[in-house]
């Protein structure tokens, strides 16, 4: 497979960037669901409701018609928020050549059946190869040409090298791995911790705790994504320890920012109607927590943000539980 052609869905922050990114190595066609963005994208190259003050790529193409992208694509990456996915995923399925390479960019569960985007590529698109770009990745930092590193995971190692070729660009170097499962939990689950850890950073909280809170995130994670069959050493690398850092300590993490708002006692509902972009933590909370629960893991960091991003507890009162009082060993939950 020479790609010769990307099809890129979903105009919003990472969808451009990575679009744009792309263009050094293949044509890409971007397609979003707003004509106005479009035509912003074609006319001007600059997406500025999502990257504002970017300079975009004067050979990045937009469409609004998402079977002219996808017909002609030698992959088809997703960049879909979660609870959108599938039906994005049925609106091309028929459009989309057989065997074609779908790849996820979406760090979120579906609520409704708590499957991550792999395996629902897997039931509405059967036979084609699916995988996940993953990792410490902040969308303005790579627009403005800063060094950053991400994994693309594929079961098939010769497409994952293939991919490899399609993504990297310049200070941007990506990595391959074959545990589909463990990269794409560390992007979903590190954004559970990362809402923690802004509500400790919103209440005054120092380094040490949220060294802490990482620490013991991790473990969480990790104990997770293993016992859901991901690799141990993936949750140490780019696509667990990498992503968790950037997402809990940079001013640019949207689910740090939830954390830090709910600290200063808003709701729900007011911080999303603020938010331009989805924070998919605070979205797959509930599903993580079921799984948590179906798998027999205790994940209690995670479980005290669910409750209070359910309305069940305040942040104030949920953060003097996210260290635990009593400490037994360190390889033990809590």
């Amino acid at each position: 497979m020479k790609a010769q052609t990307i099809a890129v869905l979903g105009g919003g922050s990472w969808g451009t960037t990575i679009a744009s990114v792309i263009t050094r190595n293949a044509d890409v066609v971007l397609w979003a669901r707003n004509p106005e963005t479009v035509r912003e994208i074609n006319n001007q190259h600059s997406n500025q409701r999502y990257l504002p003050g970017t300079q975009l790529p004067a050979r990045l193409r937009a469409t609004s018609d998402i079977t002219a992208a996808v017909e002609a694509a030698d992959v088809v990456v997703m960049a879909i928020p979660s609870q959108h996915f599938r039906h994005v995923l049925r609106e091309f399925k028929q459009h989309v050549r057989p065997g074609t390479p779908v790849i996820s960019l979406t760090k979120g569960l579906e609520l409704s059946t708590h499957m991550r985007m792999t395996e629902i590529i897997a039931e509405e698109l059967p036979g084609h190869p699916r995988g996940v770009l993953t990792g410490p990745n902040l969308a303005r930092e790579i627009m403005e040409g800063k060094a950053a590193a991400s994994v693309i995971a594929i079961e098939d190692e010769a497409i994952g090298r293939q991919l490899q070729d399609v993504f990297k660009s310049g200070l941007f170097r990506v990595y391959t791995n074959t545990d589909v499962t463990g990269c794409e939990l560390g992007g979903v689950l590190k954004n559970i911790i990362a809402i923690a850890v802004g509500m400790g950073d919103g209440q005054g909280a120092g380094d040490n705790t949220r060294a802490a809170l990482i620490t013991r995130g991790l473990a969480e994670i990790t104990r997770l994504g293993v016992a859901m069959g991901g690799k141990p050493e993936t949750f140490a690398g780019l696509a667990g320890m990498g992503d968790l850092i950037a997402t809990c300590t940079s001013a640019q993490s949207r689910n740090r920012h939830v954390g830090i708002e709910l600290a200063r006692g808003r709701d729900m509902h007011e911080i999303v109607s603020d938010m331009t972009m989805v924070a998919e933590g605070a979205k797959s909370a509930p599903a993580v927590m079921a799984l948590a629960d179906r798998y027999g893991v205790a994940m209690p960091i995670a479980s005290d943000v669910a409750r209070v991003l359910a309305g069940d507890a305040t942040a104030s009162r949920a953060f003097r539980g996210l260290l635990r009082v009593e400490a037994g060993a360190e390889s033990e939950p809590g």
